[in-house]
């Protein structure tokens, strides 16, 4: 092997480390607390199917936006009040079951478009800043959406049943119960299986299925004209815009279709939980998303189904275990919640910052070549 071929093949070793070294370090971490936690093998397993079918569906929204070059997109929060606003008129309209669930999907869309629209627009004026933009924008819609809750509901917007009001007589209390719908979705195709060594594990068939259907419409969609123009406007903004590529309107599309999706996977993840917290469901979402979608080994400018997968068992085992074991080694199971809180939030950074040097590396390689191309030439 000569020099070239072994200097190749320690740089795709060290990107494939550099790609890794997230999944592995939460690989780890696990090993380490999964029998320090004392929990049975048979719970685990069932609590890692119940939040695989919980959350996918919110963390595959966030695959569009990164192939259309806009970076995790945190304003998936966006499309989550949505679908909060959504359930609470429904719970107030008492539907109940599957046929809630689809109205509250159908009203979050046109208030999931429109705020869609307004974050692509407003990160098109912010291009090369998009996650920190993005972020910011969820706080504000935040504001706003805590208006309409509080103030508007039952004083400007019809609420009729007291049950889910305020006292005074308007705004929405702080809990809205959904046991009227709660795991209606996962229910539905009722399985349970047995497993050798693990035991019973109940399995949210439907819940699988709508998530396959998403996954399966993520890989159409890439195949399309607008998704092949995605991808390109990922790759280069000039390239694009010199092939006549809209740019501007397919990166506002790729945010628009990302926010209608977490307004679905919202309400999927409400009814599996069977309530709303009216003014905090969603304000930890995209964090806990993004970080399991960068657990997984995603990066802000590539990442794929199997990364989502990956991350959700990855992160959420460590959501499981980590207060167990911190119970187990120091007596206070808050040192594991709080140790969970800072990983959360450690991925995104580390992985940013990875993201950024990798950046940096590949353009001082490409400086390097064609420096030596230069010198070649010269010579």
């Amino acid at each position: 092997m000569n020099k070239t071929s072994k200097k190749k093949v320690n740089t795709d070793m060290g990107e494939l480390m550099r790609r890794g070294s997230v999944p592995l370090m939460f690989i780890l971490i696990c090993a380490v607390c999964i029998p320090l936690s004392g929990l049975s093998p048979n719970m685990l397993v069932n609590e890692i199917v119940t939040r695989m079918g919980r959350n996918a569906f919110l963390i595959l929204s966030l695959l569009i936006p990164i192939m259309a070059g806009m970076g995790l997109n945190f304003g998936m929060t966006l499309g989550a009040m949505a679908g909060e606003i959504g359930l609470i008129l429904v719970s107030d309209w008492q539907i109940v079951g599957i046929p809630g669930m689809v109205l509250a999907m159908i009203i979050s869309v046109p208030i999931s478009v429109l705020l869609g629209f307004f974050c692509g627009k407003i990160l098109n004026m912010a291009k090369g800043r998009e996650m920190i933009t993005s972020y910011i924008i969820s706080y504000f819609i935040n504001g706003i959406y805590q208006l309409v809750v509080l103030y508007l509901m039952g004083s400007v917007i019809p609420i009729r049943h007291t049950s889910i009001k305020l006292p005074r007589g308007y705004g929405i209390r702080n809990t809205v119960s959904l046991l009227n719908m709660r795991q209606m979705l996962d229910n539905l195709i009722p399985l349970r299986i047995t497993l050798p060594g693990v035991g019973e594990v109940k399995i949210p068939v439907m819940t699988f299925i709508v998530i396959a259907v998403l996954c399966f419409f993520i890989v159409w969609f890439r195949r399309t004209k607008l998704g092949q123009d995605m991808r390109a406007v990922g790759q280069d903004l000039g390239v694009s815009r010199d092939s006549g590529i809209n740019v501007e309107r397919t990166r506002i599309l790729s945010i628009i279709i990302s926010t209608v999706l977490a307004g679905f996977g919202m309400i999927i993840y409400l009814q599996n939980m069977g309530n709303i917290a009216t003014y905090s469901s969603h304000s930890q979402i995209g964090m806990f998303c993004i970080a399991a979608l960068l657990v997984g080994g995603a990066s802000v400018d590539k990442a794929s189904i199997g990364n989502v997968f990956l991350g959700v068992v990855l992160f959420h085992l460590m959501f499981i275990v980590a207060p167990r074991a911190g119970a187990a080694i120091t007596g206070d199971s808050m040192i594991g919640e709080y140790f969970r809180v800072f990983v959360s939030y450690a991925v995104i950074t580390v992985a940013l910052v990875m993201y950024e040097t990798n950046k940096r590396r590949a353009k001082s390689r490409e400086s390097e070549r064609l420096r030596e191309a230069q010198m070649e030439e010269e010579g």
